[in-house]
């Protein structure tokens, strides 16, 4: 089914990796970055909900169908609640499976992904950055925020829904600065925190990863 599947998306204008096990599956994701991902739970080696749990750990915020023969609600409760987006049991039709794989995919792009404008704007949700200024807008009004504010949000903006860490974000926020305390980071972070209160966007703190940008649903 898998390889029928991937021939049948392919003709279908997709471009599909497979994968054969669970550790196999996570660790294509990582690396490729695609823009939707089809997991089956009953995966050898690593389930499906297993590498589902350990991708979103990592700050992988890919839109995930489920696409599996377990058809209980309590499975797909299950799913949903690890981090899927969406839910389709065997036997499937593969023009709904198309439909459901692209409107995922619009709403990746549409929510989740940097967009960047004519004028050279990186766009997150409601945030917008201008590069050329160096400001960041909520809707039409300018953020007020201290240089190290600034500086630790524009390295976010970059990449909504991935970890940056905290080794690199101290290296932007406080470059050259030898006598600044590494726990310092923390400080810029709580007070960004708060301003971003009320714009749609949230600065997740991901325990031994980082520090990530989420759109709010």
């Amino acid at each position: 089914m898998q390889a029928a599947l991937q021939r049948a998306l392919g003709r279908r204008g997709m471009e599909v990796f497979s994968c054969t096990d669970g550790r196999q599956a996570l660790a294509q994701w990582t690396d490729t970055q695609p823009d939707v991902v089809v997991l089956d739970l009953s995966l050898p080696g690593m389930d499906g909900l297993q590498v589902l749990e350990q991708a979103r750990l990592r700050g992988l915020a890919t839109p995930v169908l489920i696409l599996t023969a377990r058809g209980t609600v309590g499975d797909r409760i299950m799913g949903l609640n690890t981090g899927a987006d969406d839910y389709l049991p065997k036997p499937f039709d593969l023009d709904e499976l198309e439909a459901r794989l692209r409107a995922l995919g619009r709403r990746r792009a549409a929510t989740a992904l940097p967009l960047e404008n004519d004028a050279g704007a990186q766009i997150v949700g409601e945030l917008r950055y201008e590069k050329d200024s160096g400001a960041i807008y909520h809707r039409d009004q300018v953020l007020e925020l201290t240089p190290r504010e600034l500086a630790l949000l524009q390295a976010l903006i970059a990449k909504p829904g991935h970890a940056v860490s905290k080794e690199r974000l101290f290296e932007l926020v406080f470059p050259g600065e030898a006598d600044v305390q590494y726990e310092a980071v923390e400080v810029v972070v709580y007070r960004l925190r708060k301003k971003l209160a009320q714009t749609g966007v949230t600065l997740v703190t991901l325990r031994g990863l980082g520090y990530l940008l989420k759109v709010d649903a």
